[in-house]
């Protein structure tokens, strides 16, 4: 504990700088106990507040205006590699464009407070064509309000952290196991909850050869394209004869779809 608590004082601005870069690539480093390390050590007078903030904001914006021209113009597949390698890939990329899609630039300003919608809100933005300088004011404006809120804790409970870091150092190895079994439980818990939902899915799956052969023989079947609209949009393909129905109108608009037929429905 004392050989990290040396390191963050002699290299305090370029962990923070490259801890927030690589979180915001996708990495899954953590930020908040930086922040707050960099937000007590700027109240006992060792960093400046200021540009722990700035600091902040600049590695964020790095990551966030690479994403952004990566989802202008790669589109929704960058949305996809993003969600890949999310512990919640099969709700990711549908659940995230239908909060940006409410909100709009707005999202913009909690983003980074949502898990998920912190690293895919810049390529959606970059994806529905917003315009750069509205991106990077809504984006800007988010992220001083994240990264400050969580330096101001650790700037304003300074000495409490400071006694918690004293009671890490004595139990440091027991509490380090069991931060590590624990994630390591929630991990395996979310990848059971995953293959069991594949599991059940597969039974009713048909692939994309499996549906040609079945559209050519002329079997009586409807297709339901079930993609985003901001998907749509950006690449308004579609298979012939498909219905579009945007996910989210689906119970609204669920009497088109008809109920004598096989229903084959398809999404990203």
């Amino acid at each position: 504990m004392h050989a990290a608590m040396e390191f963050l004082l002699k290299y305090g601005y370029w962990v923070l700088f490259f801890n927030v870069l690589a979180e915001q690539i996708g990495i899954p480093l953590p930020t908040m106990p930086v922040f707050l390390a960099m937000g007590a050590l700027a109240g006992l007078g060792n960093f400046s507040f200021t540009a722990a903030v700035v600091i902040s904001l600049c590695a964020t914006l790095c990551a966030d205006l690479m994403w952004f021209y990566l989802g202008r113009t790669r589109g929704t597949s960058i949305l996809n590699l993003i969600c890949r390698i999310s512990l919640e890939p099969d709700s990711c990329v549908s659940n995230t464009k239908n909060q940006f899609q409410k909100r709009g630039a707005y999202s913009l300003l909690f983003a980074k407070w949502v898990p998920g919608l912190s690293t895919v809100a810049p390529p959606l933005a970059g994806l529905t064509r917003m315009p750069l300088h509205r991106f990077l004011v809504f984006d800007a404006l988010g992220v001083l309000i994240w990264c400050t809120s969580y330096l101001l804790a650790g700037y304003l409970f300074r000495d409490q952290l400071e006694r918690v870091a004293d009671a890490l150092s004595n139990y440091g190895g027991r509490v380090g196991i069991l931060a590590l079994v624990l994630l390591a439980a929630y991990i395996g818990w979310k990848y059971y909850q995953r293959r069991r939902f594949i599991h059940e899915l597969r039974m009713a799956r048909v692939t994309p050869k499996e549906l040609m052969d079945m559209i050519v023989a002329g079997e009586d079947l409807v297709l339901i394209d079930l993609r985003n609209a901001l998907e749509f949009e950006f690449n308004g393909n579609k298979l012939p004869g498909a219905l579009w129905i945007d996910l989210q109108d689906l119970e609204r608009r669920h009497e088109e779809i008809p109920r004598e037929k096989e229903v084959i429905v398809y999404c990203s």
